[in-house]
């Protein structure tokens, strides 16, 4: 790891910023937990409170693991990178994070990913099905952006955001998934119900056998009684510090 991914900023930002980076500093670290790193080439930005055209990026060319609230890159949103930061950032991970950001204000936390499960999915062409409950407690929100290459055409943005609309979960035809929140709790459990429901189908199909597939009656029905984890702000706080603490414990350093 780089040097100067040890030199704290913490003295040098709002206490509200530095909050802003310790918890996506953690989100990283959960990825990279989860094996849902490509190295360093997907990304998870948080727009800094009271500062709604800056967000937080990654540094490009440092590994999830290797992310610190210190070394996050605070970007506008033409892309230009602010002080205190020595790094840059990837230029198609800025294309999508700056698209979701500028035209959702309710959005905080932005997670994109490329996992093998995640992009298998993408590349079917019914694209997420109704077989399990952990894809019914968010399919009702999942909505489609068609493959349009490497994101680093400015003009892809403004489809990107059509096709996201007021949604909070993206499946990127031949290429991945995003999930969106204002929240990071929201955001990542988002994601993790997203990819798990991915994983899942990709196992049920190897096997050969002809899957159950429930309704839109029934698809509802289980989406309405989960959808408390992402509007109650009282379980997003609960739900974020207890997620927060496993990453105390195993993956520590990330909040310096």
């Amino acid at each position: 790891m780089d040097d100067r991914a040890n030199v704290s900023v913490k003295d040098q930002v709002s206490e509200a910023e530095w909050k802003a980076r310790c918890d996506l500093a953690a989100l990283y670290r959960l990825a990279f937990m989860h094996g849902w790193d490509d190295l360093f080439f997907t990304h998870i930005s948080m727009r800094i409170p009271g500062e709604p055209e800056h967000f937080l990026l990654n540094p490009f060319g440092l590994l999830f693991e290797d992310v610190t609230a210190s070394n996050l890159v605070k970007v506008d949103e033409e892309g230009n990178v602010l002080p205190p930061s020595q790094y840059g950032i990837n230029p198609a991970g800025f294309t999508i994070h700056s698209a979701v950001h500028a035209a959702r204000p309710d959005v905080h936390v932005v997670m994109h990913l490329h996992t093998d499960q995640g992009v298998a999915v993408s590349a079917q062409k019914r694209g997420l099905l109704p077989i399990s409950q952990l894809a019914m407690n968010v399919m009702k929100d999942v909505v489609y952006h068609g493959y349009e290459g490497i994101a680093l055409d400015e003009e892809e943005k403004s489809r990107l955001v059509d096709d996201l609309g007021e949604h909070n979960l993206l499946i990127l035809r031949n290429h991945g998934t995003l999930t969106c929140g204002d929240h990071p709790f929201s955001a990542y459990t988002r994601m993790y119900l997203l990819e798990r429901a991915c994983k899942v189908q990709t196992l049920a199909q190897s096997g050969g056998a002809e899957l159950i597939e429930w309704d839109t009656k029934m698809q509802e029905r289980v989406y309405a009684q989960g959808e408390q984890a992402f509007t109650n702000d009282l379980f997003k706080e609960i739900g974020w510090a207890a997620i927060r603490g496993r990453v105390d414990r195993q993956s520590p350093g990330y909040d310096r």
